[in-house]
């Protein structure tokens, strides 16, 4: 992540970044970034997919390599165009990963990263860039309040536990199969 954060500085600083020299050339303008509190969501939720996508990516891909190609080819001597193909062969045949996925995923809701938004914090935007990690950290580390961070700490783990608790009784009722 810290890589990540590294690039988004280098793209996008009002003097030198690569983004700001495109405006600067063609509209004559910069955009203030990494100062402006608007943009300070916006741009975490970008890094997350540009961090995420690799990953999910290459899960997608194996799934997908698990889905016999005589089953495309028997489709399509029956006349299947692509999008049933996608919807009655594809989308089955990946439907477990998926479905483990959106589960797991659900568990992590609430966790952004404190290294993410803690890097991506600065005097400017502090205000919008308070998440439970960074309100632990400043609270319990720099505060000294170590039993009210702990508290907000388990708050968090028992609504990602609840959260993946529910997704994976969901998926259950659907037919799928969960993770416990």
């Amino acid at each position: 992540m810290v890589i990540v954060a590294a690039l988004t500085y280098v793209f996008l600083t009002t003097d030198t970044g690569f983004i700001n020299q495109l405006l600067q050339h063609w509209f004559g303008r910069q955009v203030d970034f990494l100062t402006n509190p608007a943009w300070f969501r916006p741009i975490i939720v970008l890094q997350t997919i540009w961090k995420e996508t690799g990953w999910g990516t290459i899960l997608f891909l194996a799934a997908l390599a698990g889905v016999d190609v005589e089953l495309y080819e028997a489709a399509i001597v029956d006349g299947a165009n692509r999008w049933q193909q996608l919807w009655h062969i594809t989308l089955p045949a990946i439907r477990s990963t998926i479905v483990i996925l959106l589960i797991l995923r659900m568990g992590s809701v609430l966790d952004n990263g404190f290294e993410q938004v803690y890097l991506m914090t600065n005097a400017l935007n502090r205000d919008v860039a308070d998440v439970f990690d960074t309100y632990v950290y400043f609270v319990g580390i720099t505060q000294g309040s170590f039993s009210y961070s702990t508290a907000v700490g388990l708050f968090k783990a028992v609504v990602g536990a609840f959260l993946i608790w529910t997704s994976n009784y969901v998926a259950k009722k659907f037919g799928q199969s969960g993770i416990f």
